[in-house]
Protein backbone atom coordinates (compact mmCIF):
# COMPACT_ATOMS: atom_id res chain seq x y z
CA UNK A 1 0.00 0.00 0.00
CA UNK A 2 0.80 3.55 -0.39
CA UNK A 3 -0.67 6.65 -0.43
CA UNK A 4 0.65 10.39 -0.25
CA UNK A 5 -0.97 13.78 0.99
CA UNK A 6 1.14 15.94 -1.30
CA UNK A 7 4.12 16.25 1.35
CA UNK A 8 3.77 13.08 2.51
CA UNK A 9 4.62 9.54 1.45
CA UNK A 10 3.66 6.35 3.33
CA UNK A 11 4.38 3.12 2.19
CA UNK A 12 3.14 -0.17 4.06
CA UNK A 13 6.02 -2.45 5.35
CA UNK A 14 3.72 -4.84 6.80
CA UNK A 15 -0.01 -4.66 8.49
CA UNK A 16 1.90 -3.45 11.56
CA UNK A 17 4.51 -1.33 9.77
CA UNK A 18 4.49 1.88 7.77
CA UNK A 19 7.09 4.05 6.22
CA UNK A 20 6.68 7.84 6.21
CA UNK A 21 8.55 9.56 3.78
CA UNK A 22 9.42 12.71 2.16
CA UNK A 23 11.00 12.70 -1.25
CA UNK A 24 10.16 16.14 -1.79
CA UNK A 25 13.46 17.21 0.01
CA UNK A 26 16.83 16.18 -1.47
CA UNK A 27 17.24 13.86 1.58
CA UNK A 28 14.29 11.98 0.73
CA UNK A 29 14.38 11.25 4.44
CA UNK A 30 11.98 8.02 6.13
CA UNK A 31 10.40 8.19 9.94
CA UNK A 32 9.22 4.42 10.83
CA UNK A 33 5.78 3.75 12.62
CA UNK A 34 5.96 0.52 14.22
CA UNK A 35 2.37 -0.83 15.78
CA UNK A 36 2.43 -3.18 18.59
CA UNK A 37 -0.40 -4.19 20.92
CA UNK A 38 -0.53 -1.01 23.59
CA UNK A 39 1.57 1.51 21.99
CA UNK A 40 3.18 2.41 18.82
CA UNK A 41 6.80 3.75 18.51
CA UNK A 42 7.46 6.35 15.58
CA UNK A 43 11.35 6.36 14.89
CA UNK A 44 12.57 9.67 13.83
CA UNK A 45 9.91 12.70 13.38
CA UNK A 46 10.92 13.76 9.70
CA UNK A 47 12.43 17.32 8.88
CA UNK A 48 9.59 19.43 10.21
CA UNK A 49 8.24 20.96 6.80
CA UNK A 50 4.89 19.27 6.95
CA UNK A 51 2.52 17.76 10.23
CA UNK A 52 3.58 14.21 10.35
CA UNK A 53 1.88 13.79 13.40
CA UNK A 54 -1.51 13.98 11.18
CA UNK A 55 -0.28 10.93 9.29
CA UNK A 56 0.43 8.89 12.25
CA UNK A 57 -2.94 9.94 13.57
CA UNK A 58 -4.55 8.13 10.51
CA UNK A 59 -2.29 4.94 10.55
CA UNK A 60 -3.01 4.43 14.80
CA UNK A 61 -4.84 5.69 17.35
CA UNK A 62 -2.30 4.20 20.31
CA UNK A 63 -0.19 6.41 22.16
CA UNK A 64 3.40 6.88 20.92
CA UNK A 65 7.04 6.91 21.94
CA UNK A 66 9.01 8.96 19.72
CA UNK A 67 13.00 7.07 19.51
CA UNK A 68 15.04 9.35 17.76
CA UNK A 69 18.36 8.12 15.95
CA UNK A 70 19.85 10.67 16.52
CA UNK A 71 19.43 14.29 17.14
CA UNK A 72 20.32 16.02 13.43
CA UNK A 73 17.59 18.49 12.64
CA UNK A 74 16.41 16.18 9.73
CA UNK A 75 15.24 13.23 12.03
CA UNK A 76 13.63 15.51 14.78
CA UNK A 77 11.67 17.87 12.88
CA UNK A 78 8.32 17.40 14.45
CA UNK A 79 9.01 16.17 17.89
CA UNK A 80 7.61 18.58 19.51
CA UNK A 81 4.22 17.70 18.32
CA UNK A 82 4.78 14.22 20.61
CA UNK A 83 4.98 14.37 24.55
CA UNK A 84 7.39 10.82 24.83
CA UNK A 85 10.45 11.48 23.50
CA UNK A 86 13.69 8.88 23.60
CA UNK A 87 17.35 9.70 23.24
CA UNK A 88 20.46 7.97 23.34
CA UNK A 89 21.90 9.62 27.08
CA UNK A 90 25.06 11.21 24.84
CA UNK A 91 22.29 13.29 22.32
CA UNK A 92 20.49 14.41 25.57
CA UNK A 93 21.74 17.91 25.93
CA UNK A 94 21.98 18.30 22.33
CA UNK A 95 18.39 17.56 22.43
CA UNK A 96 17.76 19.55 24.61
CA UNK A 97 20.25 22.71 23.69
CA UNK A 98 20.87 21.74 20.13
CA UNK A 99 24.47 21.65 18.79
CA UNK A 100 27.11 23.64 19.23
CA UNK A 101 28.37 25.36 16.10
CA UNK A 102 25.68 24.87 13.67
CA UNK A 103 23.74 28.19 12.90
CA UNK A 104 20.69 28.24 11.84
CA UNK A 105 21.21 30.20 8.76
CA UNK A 106 22.92 26.73 6.99
CA UNK A 107 20.20 25.00 8.62
CA UNK A 108 17.39 26.42 7.14
CA UNK A 109 19.52 26.72 4.17
CA UNK A 110 19.64 23.16 3.43
CA UNK A 111 16.10 22.71 4.91
CA UNK A 112 14.76 24.68 1.42
CA UNK A 113 17.39 23.45 -1.15
CA UNK A 114 16.18 21.12 -3.99
CA UNK A 115 12.23 21.06 -2.94
CA UNK A 116 10.27 18.96 -5.61
CA UNK A 117 7.03 18.99 -4.30
CA UNK A 118 4.75 21.61 -3.65
CA UNK A 119 5.83 22.78 0.34
CA UNK A 120 2.50 22.51 2.57
CA UNK A 121 0.86 25.90 2.73
CA UNK A 122 1.30 26.75 6.45
CA UNK A 123 5.42 26.29 6.22
CA UNK A 124 7.57 29.05 6.38
CA UNK A 125 11.32 28.90 6.41
CA UNK A 126 12.09 32.07 8.52
CA UNK A 127 10.21 30.73 11.15
CA UNK A 128 11.86 27.24 11.04
CA UNK A 129 13.91 26.21 14.12
CA UNK A 130 15.05 22.41 15.08
CA UNK A 131 13.28 21.43 17.83
CA UNK A 132 14.66 21.70 21.68
CA UNK A 133 13.58 19.85 24.56
CA UNK A 134 13.20 17.11 27.15
CA UNK A 135 13.35 13.56 26.53
CA UNK A 136 10.73 11.49 28.37
CA UNK A 137 14.29 9.22 28.81
CA UNK A 138 17.13 8.46 27.86
CA UNK A 139 18.73 5.20 26.64
CA UNK A 140 21.69 2.97 26.19
CA UNK A 141 22.81 0.34 24.49
CA UNK A 142 20.55 -2.64 24.08
CA UNK A 143 18.25 -0.91 26.05
CA UNK A 144 14.68 -3.02 24.81
CA UNK A 145 11.16 -1.04 24.55
CA UNK A 146 7.90 -3.29 24.74
CA UNK A 147 5.08 -1.68 22.30
CA UNK A 148 2.90 -4.73 23.21
CA UNK A 149 3.84 -8.07 21.68
CA UNK A 150 6.34 -6.00 19.61
CA UNK A 151 9.90 -5.60 21.36
CA UNK A 152 12.46 -3.20 19.65
CA UNK A 153 16.35 -3.23 20.51
CA UNK A 154 18.29 0.02 20.75
CA UNK A 155 21.94 -0.45 19.13
CA UNK A 156 24.34 2.27 19.62
CA UNK A 157 26.17 2.74 16.95
CA UNK A 158 28.06 5.65 16.76
CA UNK A 159 30.14 7.37 13.99
CA UNK A 160 27.67 9.78 12.27
CA UNK A 161 26.84 11.23 15.71
CA UNK A 162 27.89 10.14 18.91
CA UNK A 163 24.55 9.06 20.35
CA UNK A 164 23.45 7.14 16.67
CA UNK A 165 21.00 4.31 17.58
CA UNK A 166 20.20 1.33 14.96
CA UNK A 167 16.85 -0.16 16.31
CA UNK A 168 16.28 -4.34 15.97
CA UNK A 169 13.35 -6.57 15.99
CA UNK A 170 14.74 -9.62 16.32
CA UNK A 171 11.34 -11.34 15.71
CA UNK A 172 10.77 -9.74 12.36
CA UNK A 173 14.50 -8.97 11.50
CA UNK A 174 13.93 -5.42 11.21
CA UNK A 175 16.60 -3.46 11.10
CA UNK A 176 16.14 0.48 11.33
CA UNK A 177 19.54 2.11 10.21
CA UNK A 178 19.21 5.80 10.51
CA UNK A 179 22.30 7.50 9.20
CA UNK A 180 24.69 4.47 9.15
CA UNK A 181 24.03 2.71 6.41
CA UNK A 182 21.51 4.05 3.36
CA UNK A 183 22.23 3.78 -0.69
CA UNK A 184 23.92 7.00 -1.28
CA UNK A 185 26.65 8.83 0.83
CA UNK A 186 27.45 7.83 4.38
CA UNK A 187 28.77 10.91 5.94
CA UNK A 188 31.25 10.60 8.84
CA UNK A 189 33.23 14.10 8.03
CA UNK A 190 31.93 16.84 10.69
CA UNK A 191 33.12 17.74 13.42
CA UNK A 192 31.11 15.62 15.89
CA UNK A 193 31.66 12.29 13.82
CA UNK A 194 34.40 9.54 13.95
CA UNK A 195 35.33 7.82 11.13
CA UNK A 196 36.35 4.65 13.26
CA UNK A 197 34.01 4.69 15.99
CA UNK A 198 31.80 4.44 12.14
CA UNK A 199 33.30 1.38 10.92
CA UNK A 200 33.30 -0.27 14.52
CA UNK A 201 29.39 0.28 14.02
CA UNK A 202 29.01 -1.42 10.82
CA UNK A 203 30.83 -4.39 11.86
CA UNK A 204 28.39 -4.41 15.19
CA UNK A 205 25.41 -4.51 12.87
CA UNK A 206 27.03 -6.77 10.43
CA UNK A 207 27.33 -9.67 13.41
CA UNK A 208 23.11 -9.57 14.01
CA UNK A 209 21.23 -12.76 12.72
CA UNK A 210 18.47 -12.93 10.61
CA UNK A 211 18.02 -9.36 9.17
CA UNK A 212 15.30 -9.67 6.83
CA UNK A 213 15.34 -5.84 6.07
CA UNK A 214 16.93 -2.91 6.17
CA UNK A 215 15.11 -0.03 6.85
CA UNK A 216 17.30 3.49 6.46
CA UNK A 217 16.62 6.84 7.30
CA UNK A 218 17.16 7.93 3.23
CA UNK A 219 16.69 7.24 -0.23
CA UNK A 220 15.81 3.67 -0.94
CA UNK A 221 13.88 1.68 0.91
CA UNK A 222 14.04 -2.12 2.09
CA UNK A 223 17.61 -2.81 1.61
CA UNK A 224 18.72 -6.59 1.81
CA UNK A 225 21.13 -7.96 4.10
CA UNK A 226 23.85 -8.14 1.54
CA UNK A 227 24.13 -4.08 1.49
CA UNK A 228 25.11 -4.34 5.34
CA UNK A 229 28.10 -7.15 3.90
CA UNK A 230 29.02 -4.56 1.40
CA UNK A 231 29.10 -1.46 3.43
CA UNK A 232 31.25 -3.75 6.00
CA UNK A 233 33.77 -4.52 3.46
CA UNK A 234 34.52 -1.18 2.29
CA UNK A 235 34.66 -0.07 5.89
CA UNK A 236 37.64 -2.63 6.80
CA UNK A 237 39.28 -2.03 3.18
CA UNK A 238 39.63 1.55 4.78
CA UNK A 239 40.98 1.06 7.71
CA UNK A 240 43.25 -1.42 6.04
CA UNK A 241 44.38 0.90 4.41
CA UNK A 242 44.75 3.60 7.39
CA UNK A 243 41.84 5.70 5.21
CA UNK A 244 39.26 5.76 8.25
CA UNK A 245 39.83 8.80 9.36
CA UNK A 246 38.64 12.32 8.78
CA UNK A 247 40.22 14.22 5.64
CA UNK A 248 41.08 10.90 4.12
CA UNK A 249 38.51 12.19 1.75
CA UNK A 250 34.99 10.55 -0.77
CA UNK A 251 35.13 6.73 -1.04
CA UNK A 252 33.33 5.51 -3.98
CA UNK A 253 31.74 2.03 -4.06
CA UNK A 254 29.40 0.30 -6.57
CA UNK A 255 26.41 1.18 -4.33
CA UNK A 256 27.58 3.66 -2.11
CA UNK A 257 30.28 6.46 -1.33
CA UNK A 258 31.72 6.93 1.98
CA UNK A 259 32.91 10.25 3.41
CA UNK A 260 35.51 10.91 5.89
Amino acid sequence: MESCNHWFTVEQIDSKTYAISEYGHWEKVHSYLVIGDSHAALIDTGIGIGNIKKIVDQLTSLPIKVITTHVHWDHIGNHGLFDEIYVHELEKEWLRNGIPGLPIEVIRRDVIRDITLPLPEDFCIENYEPFKGEPAGVVRDYDTIDLGKRVLTLIHTPGHSPGHLCIYEAERGYLFTGDLIYKGTLFAFYPTTDPLQFVNSVEKISRLDNISKVLPGHHDLDLSSDFIKEVHEACQDLLQRDLAKHGSGIHRYQHFNIHF
